[in-house]
């Protein structure tokens, strides 16, 4: 154990951790099988160490974040229009993508800054926007608010947890992504109890389009 500490400590207060940071965090946006929460958490809890600084851990992880969901935007804003041309009106697919581009038009930038804590939803949700053309100067303004304030989150539950376990990073490291999955389970059952308490009349409008799940 204590030699895969050594490897982790040596690794993360390499100056090679920020280049990783901010790629990882980049991939991410638009192939979301990539840990970039869990790499911003351990940043911020080495960071309370001293190495690395805290300050470059939040800064490129928000820029990878931004640019990773700009490129899952531009993504489905490329496939959009082929999609759309292959729908036939009223069919439920059709009324599916009228749906998402009103749902989006709406409150898509409340949704792209809930859905950026919310592992595989944030990709889901800028490819949906590209797709229905979400207005790209809006898309801006959210994307850096939901990047910066995702980083922001991931780095200072790193640094708590880093100086509860000084001594021991791995059980900060722990504690700051138990921290991170906690919010995660609320943010869902929120979701969840809001979507089931829904007035009757949305859920019989919801029934005559393809689910889609973009509400928060």
């Amino acid at each position: 154990m204590d030699g895969l500490l050594d490897l982790v400590h040596t690794a993360v207060s390499s100056p090679w951790f920020y280049l990783a940071l901010f790629a990882v965090a980049l991939i991410d946006g638009f192939f979301p099988v990539v840990p970039s929460e869990s790499m911003v958490i351990t940043g911020g809890v080495y960071a309370a160490t001293g190495e690395p600084n805290v300050v470059l851990v939040v800064v490129l992880a928000a820029l990878g974040a931004f640019i990773g969901d700009h490129a899952s935007y531009f993504i489905g804003r490329g496939s959009g229009g082929r999609l759309m041309a292959r729908l036939k009106p009223g069919t439920r697919r059709h009324k599916a993508f009228i749906w998402a581009d009103k749902t989006m038009n709406e409150r898509g930038g409340l949704i792209l800054v809930v859905a950026r804590y919310i592992p595989g939803g944030r990709t889901a949700v800028t490819m949906t926007m590209g797709c229905v053309r979400y207005r790209l100067r809006t898309f801006v303004i959210f994307a850096t608010l939901a990047a910066v304030s995702w980083s922001l989150y991931g780095t200072l539950l790193g640094y708590l947890g880093g100086m509860a376990f000084e001594n021991d990073p791995f059980k900060g490291v722990i504690l700051g992504v138990g921290l991170a999955l906690a919010v995660t389970a609320i943010v869902e059952i929120v979701r969840y109890l809001r979507k089931r308490n829904r007035p009757a009349k949305a859920t019989v409008e919801d029934e005559n389009t393809e689910p889609i799940s973009l509400s928060v």
